[in-house]
């Protein structure tokens, strides 16, 4: 699958990402956000104030004080200088919680989205949990084998869910996603499913910092045949690369794979549909 949920997207990725709504708050992640806020009120700061000396925007900082974002080591050690909080900050992120719905090999790499300068992302077996619609990603859930149940998909579901809010929360960040036409063509879920996601992706296109492409059906050569991949940049500017299995996900940081698979991902973006062809591709399809 992918993404460490086991559905494409560290959230059962493999299967599924498209909505919303964020997890269930965790007790640690409470406790954790109730000390940021109480040092926060105790520097006199409004979330408006706050904000901004942590680089972070108000609904991350409202979503980390309710419990419900797991923060990212960039937001602790910016709360701990901008609040002087004596170790206390960085002390409680040590006994955080990860959130539910994450698989365990998809948590580092999930963790690294949220600061990445660029993420590259090429899918060749279902659309990729950052694009996929409430619907679409259900699917994916209900029919993971063997079954899940109701608690473990709603689990599931969000953390899908609240991955998506990256790429409007971080309009810096630079999305480069290409995917596969059959996967389109498969209707995974029906023809409404797959007429809601095929809407969902052009919307998402036009953001300016997401550029989708298609590969054709056809296509006489194909660098992209060792089977999906993505990409990272740092914020310190170092490239690193995750792939993803059945049962597995393979963080990858030698310097020499990460090059290979760059210039893999490079060839495929020439061999692929044009960022308009692959809009106008989409509009037919969503037109038949």
């Amino acid at each position: 699958m992918t993404d460490g949920t086991g559905c494409t997207g560290g959230t059962y990725e493999s299967i599924g990402g498209g909505g919303g709504t964020e997890p269930e708050p965790q007790d640690s992640l409470k406790a954790f956000g109730e000390v940021v806020k109480g040092f926060r009120k105790r520097a006199r700061l409004t979330q408006e104030e706050f904000a901004p000396r942590v680089r972070y925007s108000v609904p991350t900082v409202s979503s980390i004080e309710q419990g419900r974002r797991f923060p990212t080591p960039a937001f602790v050690d910016r709360a701990e200088e901008v609040l002087d909080a004596f170790g206390v900050i960085r002390g409680a992120a040590k006994h955080l919680t990860r959130r539910a719905g994450l698989a365990s090999w998809f948590r580092h790499w999930a963790q690294l989205e949220q600061e990445a300068v660029s993420l590259y992302t090429y899918e060749c077996r279902l659309i990729p949990g950052l694009l996929q619609t409430p619907t679409y990603a259900r699917t994916l859930f209900t029919d993971q084998l063997p079954p899940l149940g109701d608690e473990q998909i709603e689990a599931q579901f969000r953390a899908r869910m609240e991955r998506q809010q990256l790429l409007r929360n971080r309009p810096n960040t630079a999305y480069s996603f290409i995917l596969e036409e059959h996967l389109f063509l498969r209707k995974l879920g029906g023809e409404a499913v797959t007429r809601d996601l095929v809407e969902h992706v052009l919307a998402l296109a036009e953001l300016r910092n997401v550029e989708v492409q298609i590969v054709p059906l056809v296509r006489r050569h194909h660098a992209g045949l060792g089977g999906p991949m993505r990409l990272l940049e740092t914020p310190e500017h170092q490239w690193v690369a995750y792939s993803e299995g059945q049962e597995h996900g393979q963080f990858i940081s030698d310097p020499k794979v990460v090059s290979t698979l760059q210039m893999r991902y490079a060839r495929m973006r020439s061999q692929a549909l044009s960022l308009e062809d692959s809009v106008s591709l989409l509009r037919r399809m969503r037109g038949a």
